[in-house]
């Protein structure tokens, strides 16, 4: 699991520019293929840190964030996220574990938009995404 972000799929150049900030790596890419066959275009990120410096390199349309990650957890990493100066603020989709009604209320508190539990039905992601970049076209 190294801390430098990588180009996993390059879709059109008409899909979302999103970002997977996940810290299993094999979860991470097979995520980052089934959206990159959407025509998304996909980065991935192991922890916060490579997250941020990603996310400044290139400001995403979506980050997609596990919770449970090493360094700073997606809470902080959200916070962080809503912090950066960019003219466009990305959705912030949480991909996670935590399934309390607790952990709900913090995703919330902390900036996160939408907050799925894992394992997520694709075609749940995949209509959340498109609503979302129907939202861009307007």
């Amino acid at each position: 699991m190294g801390t430098n972000p990588e180009v996993v799929s390059e879709g059109r150049k008409t899909g979302l520019q999103i970002l997977i900030v996940e810290d299993n790596r094999d979860a991470a890419e097979t995520l980052a293929l089934a959206l990159g066959l959407d025509g998304h275009m996909v980065q991935v990120a192991c922890d916060g840190p490579a997250a941020l410096a990603e996310a400044r390199r290139q400001a995403p349309d979506v980050v997609l964030l596990d919770i449970g990650l090493p360094q700073m957890d997606g809470y902080e990493l959200a916070h962080h996220l809503m912090r950066l100066s960019s003219p466009k603020r990305p959705l912030l989709i949480a991909v996670t574990g935590y399934g309390q009604e607790a952990d709900k209320q913090r995703s919330a508190e902390s900036g996160i938009h939408i907050h799925l539990v894992k394992p997520v039905d694709p075609e749940k992601l995949q209509q959340i995404l498109e609503r979302f970049q129907g939202t861009l076209a307007e």
